[in-house]
């Protein structure tokens, strides 16, 4: 299951059905602090966090999972404009990006290498 954290319905949507269509199950949070919560409740396979969201941000996000030993090893993509801004992060895509491209990168994470 992969869970996508961002702040964006569009951008949430557009990702679900790129995932979905590949095959992947996927749940959807609209900021961090939503995505903790669901981290607790289902562990995932791998999680895309936006960098940049109101409530609790994907950088916030990335340090809460990296604290806990039960999920710091769940890999993590970050969507972000600005590469430095996600550098805990297992994998960075710049937005906007190509449907094929957050393919590439999850299928590489899932199989526990790094983008």
């Amino acid at each position: 299951m992969i869970r996508i954290v961002d702040d964006e319905p569009d951008i949430r949507f557009m990702i679900r059905l790129i995932f979905e269509a590949a095959g992947h199950r996927v749940m959807e949070a609209g900021n961090g602090a939503v995505g903790m919560q669901y981290v607790n409740e289902s562990r995932p396979d791998l999680v895309t966090t936006d960098v940049m969201m109101p409530v609790m941000g994907g950088l916030k996000f990335i340090e809460w999972l990296r604290s806990d030993p039960s999920t710091a090893k769940i890999p993590v993509l970050a969507m972000s404009g600005n590469h430095d801004l996600a550098t805990t992060a297992d994998g960075v895509l710049s937005k906007p990006f190509e449907p094929t491209a957050l393919l590439d990168a999850a299928t590489l994470l899932l199989k526990g290498g790094r983008h």
